[in-house]
């Protein structure tokens, strides 16, 4: 036998029972028996948007209310300090342009002022201070554009993690959610059925806000122009049941934030059992339950307006003080809102809005289609190469078409194996290395028809076929292999998906025209001992 092959055949047939076993999940349809999902691959090619059908989003975070409302916050909390270290000052008032404008009642707080802000506040400098005509002094602050750009960016990335995490609860098996330029999204969701409801969930900037009810004001009969100062007027929405129909109703709050659904941990739809409707039921961690517990210690018998992105889902009088550190929020809701509802507080608020600036839906017929012509074109592409080869080189033809043939298997396997996702334009890629993985077998039997000419036995022909060709086969494709690396580094969606399967492709082909088709030129030539080589 010749040298090492022992070792080659081993390595062939551990590579073809490897792909093989990962092949089974795709083509059983999945339907495995327990003892294999528990010990052997039980993951299926995943298919991508293009074939499988669902939806395509790009959103856009809108960074720049991410960045206003982080200067609101700070303002409150400015308000907040200044009072602790008796700083007499009318309420501050954010701007447009990312500032903070308040009026100082004596001059003499001037300097505590600017020493808290420098000591408290660093992100924010004093743009102007001018003493008024009656005295008081007008001190602007301004958020530093460094620290604009970091709220902004922060804003970005946390919307990304949130976004994930809903669509992980949502249940879209196989998502793609990449990063963009410019705070920009794309999410490709395959074999979404309702896309509506996905795009309300993923959209839904679920800001969660405790705010105490002004029950003395008739919110009948309030208009902006009679409401107390540090009051404000939303809509609370109730649903008839009965008749579907969803009634509004005023609401005076105050307008300060009491708390906020940052220190929630879980989420869970619960039942009332008294009134058989659904509910969501939220936990706090330690500092959200000692603080929802000494709001509802303080204000017992007033009632507590429970806000999801400024509109009132529910208004509960505080009975008795809440220290399990656990709140309700009830709705009026379906069993799906609450769902919905669920599965965006438990993933978090997003920082900011988001806005959609392309969704597309592709219908699974669609998809189908696209399979259909891209195994047709496939099986169209295989046969040609495979006859051309056989009538061309005979014998030598036939190891080149069963390699071809393997090639195929592995390339499969592999997308089984690392779960790549297959599209349209991967299918491009495998029909292309149909094409390209006969390179290498023309180049070897090219050199082996010279040496048969000048000559040489069928053995040392084989053998300095494939050694002056190898180096050959090497640059070619690995030059190609890098081309491809790059276009998967740089590229997205489609062109990752081409360069995806162009890889593996390239990786194939290389094994199985350098070690695969030499097995069999060995076995045969150790076999039959031919004195002319069929080539």
């Amino acid at each position: 036998m010749p040298k090492n092959f022992f070792l080659k055949s081993t390595l062939v047939a551990v590579v073809v029972i490897l792909a093989l076993l990962y092949l089974v999940p795709t083509i059983g349809g999945g339907k495995l028996p327990a003892w294999w999902t528990n010990t052997l691959p039980s993951d299926k090619i995943r298919l991508g948007l293009d074939l499988q059908g669902g939806m395509h989003l790009i959103l856009e975070v809108e960074t720049q209310k991410a960045v206003s409302a982080s200067v609101e916050r700070t303002s409150q909390e400015l308000q907040r300090k200044m009072r602790e270290e008796n700083i007499r000052a009318i309420s501050p008032q954010t701007g447009a342009d990312n500032t903070i404008s308040l009026v100082l009642l004596h001059n003499s707080d001037r300097a505590k002022l600017e020493d808290l802000v420098k000591r408290e506040y660093p992100d924010f400098s004093v743009a102007s201070s001018r003493t008024l005509e009656d005295g008081k002094i007008k001190v602007v602050l301004q958020l530093t554009a460094k620290a604009a750009k970091h709220i902004a960016d922060q804003a970005s990335t946390q919307a990304l993690e949130t976004i994930r995490n809903r669509v992980d609860q949502f249940g879209v098996s196989e998502p793609e959610i990449m990063p963009q330029s410019e705070g920009r999204i794309l999410i490709q969701l395959p074999g979404v059925k309702d896309p509506q409801r996905a795009v309300a969930l993923i959209g839904k900037t679920a800001q969660l806000e405790f705010k105490l009810v002004d029950d003395s004001v008739n919110a009948a009969t309030a208009t902006k122009a009679t409401l107390p100062p540090g009051d404000e007027i939303l809509t609370m929405y109730r649903r008839d049941h009965a008749s579907g129909r969803v009634d509004k109703e005023p609401i005076v709050v105050h307008r300060r934030v009491a708390m906020t659904g940052a220190t929630i941990t879980d989420a869970r739809v619960q039942m009332d059992s008294q009134y058989n409707q659904p509910y969501v039921s939220v936990a706090f961690d330690s500092a959200g339950a000692r603080q929802f517990a000494d709001i509802t210690t303080r204000n017992v018998k007033k009632r507590l307006a429970i806000i999801l992105d400024g509109k009132v889902q529910s208004a509960p009088v505080i009975q008795e003080p809440i220290t399990g550190g656990e709140a309700r929020i009830s709705g009026d809701f379906t069993m799906e809102e609450a769902r919905d509802l669920a599965v965006v507080l438990r993933s978090g608020a997003l920082p900011a809005p988001v806005k959609i600036l392309e969704e597309r839906t592709v219908g699974p017929s669609l998809g189908q289609d696209s399979i259909d012509q891209g195994i047709l074109s496939m099986v169209v592409g295989l046969l040609l190469v495979v006859g051309f080869i056989l009538l061309y080189y005979r014998l030598a033809g036939a190891f080149a078409d069963l390699a071809l043939l393997l090639n195929l298997v592995l390339i499969t396997g592999a997308l089984a194996a690392f779960q790549a996702t297959l599209t349209l334009p991967g299918i491009a890629g495998i029909i292309l290395t149909i094409g390209m993985a006969v390179d290498a077998n023309v180049l070897i039997f090219e050199r082996v028809r010279e040496e048969v000419r000048m000559g040489k036995t069928p053995f040392a022909a084989v053998e300095a076929g494939y050694g002056k060709a190898t180096l050959t086969i090497l640059d070619a494709n690995i030059t190609t292999l890098i081309a491809a690396l790059v276009l998967f580094q740089f590229g997205t969606g489609p062109i990752r998906g081409f360069a995806v399967t162009l890889s593996i492709g390239i990786a194939s082909s290389l094994f199985t025209a350098i070690t695969f088709t030499r097995l069999l030129f060995d076995l045969y030539l150790h076999q039959f001992r031919p004195r002319k080589l069929l080539i």
